[in-house]
């Protein structure tokens, strides 16, 4: 079997075109976006080791299993992140959150020399990640209440030479006491029973879901983030697709100002955040 027919029988199993592409791609050990490799070398025969690497690799994404676990990592923000199972695959809807947060870091007083800046529930670190590689000067610390997917994070950022502070524990637990210019977070938010969940079943469920309507850990967060936040400082959050009217209220009743929401790629209201008061 050559490249050109691996990539024919590939979609007559009802893969996507870019999925067969890239899955071909990685059972040869090339980039999985080498795509002008592949149409240059598309009469390439596989060995049957390759062929059974392939075959074993389309089975698992039929099945449903995101590609970044399939070839190991995820583009994000300009950052090739390594992920699997211990934590969630990062998706482009989560740039909106990264963008808006540059923003906010860039309007901060320009004398601050280190702005402080917290993520909560970092998985794979890609948001903390982000937010460091492009604006250095900033102290970034991040947490998750998982152990394993924090061992993803620090592994991502000790290979791509970019400094966070990780911490172990429940919100805001690990910074008991610490004040923050920035708070960012993309908690679970997906309602418990939820009939998309069947396709997410190879993510863990624990970073996913968050109570009957999916607003259980929003709600902790923007409760306790002003106790968290410097005068004037700022928290963004991403959220579901339908929720971004409940989070604005959240933030509207726990005191925060300038509340807004961001729509992401698709025009969807992807991000919601706000500024706590000025004291004073």
């Amino acid at each position: 079997m050559n490249i050109r027919q691996a990539l024919a029988q590939a979609q007559t199993l009802g893969l996507d075109r870019l999925d067969a592409q890239m899955l071909v791609l990685h059972a040869l050990t090339r980039d999985p976006h080498d795509r002008a490799w592949l149409w240059s070398h598309d009469d390439t025969d596989l060995d049957d080791e390759q062929v059974a690497r392939l075959q074993s690799l389309q089975r698992r994404r039929l099945d449903g299993e995101p590609m970044g676990y399939l070839i190991g990592w995820q583009e994000f923000h300009g950052l090739r992140l390594e992920v699997d199972a211990r934590v969630l695959v990062p998706r482009p809807d989560t740039e909106t959150l990264v963008t808006w947060a540059l923003e906010c870091l860039d309007r901060l007083n320009p004398l601050l020399s280190e702005p402080r800046v917290l993520d909560l529930g970092t998985g794979s670190g890609a948001i903390a990640l982000a937010l460091s590689a492009a604006r250095p000067h900033a102290v970034l610390e991040a947490v998750d209440a998982s152990a394993e997917a924090l061992d993803v994070a620090r592994r991502n950022a000790q290979r791509l030479a970019i400094p966070v502070h990780f911490h172990q524990g429940s919100w805001f637990q690990p910074v008991e006491g610490q004040h923050f210019h920035l708070i960012v977070s993309n908690p679970p938010y997906i309602a418990d029973g939820d009939p998309h969940m069947p396709a997410l079943r190879h993510e863990p469920l624990g970073a996913l879901t968050a109570g009957p309507d999916g607003l259980e850990d929003l709600r902790h967060i923007v409760s306790k983030a002003p106790d968290h936040l410097v005068s004037g400082g700022w928290l963004l959050l991403e959220h579901g697709h339908d929720q971004a009217q409940a989070v604005r209220q959240l933030l509207e009743l726990a005191g925060f100002t300038e509340v807004s929401s961001r729509t992401d790629l698709a025009g969807i209201e992807r991000c919601s955040g706000g500024q706590r008061a000025f004291d004073g």
